[in-house]
């Protein structure tokens, strides 16, 4: 399993000090800036995604957006 945890900057060092202590723990990873980004826009878009089906919002198709460019 894949947990995400949000550390303070200010914490960060000491944070994944303990998470690689941990025997059960496989992995420790910081996150780029960039990756961080790309998750929370993928997140918004699932999101939009899943009002849509639900008849809350409208999306753009993609001939809308081409004539937007």
């Amino acid at each position: 399993m894949k947990v995400i945890i949000d550390i303070p900057d200010h914490d960060a060092d000491f944070g994944l000090k303990v998470l690689k202590s941990l025997t059960f723990v496989k992995e420790v990873k910081p996150m780029s800036k960039a990756a961080v980004r790309l998750m929370a826009d993928l997140k918004e878009a699932a999101e939009d995604v899943r009002l849509h089906k639900q008849g809350k919002i409208k999306l753009k198709s993609a001939q809308e957006l081409l004539n937007e460019l």
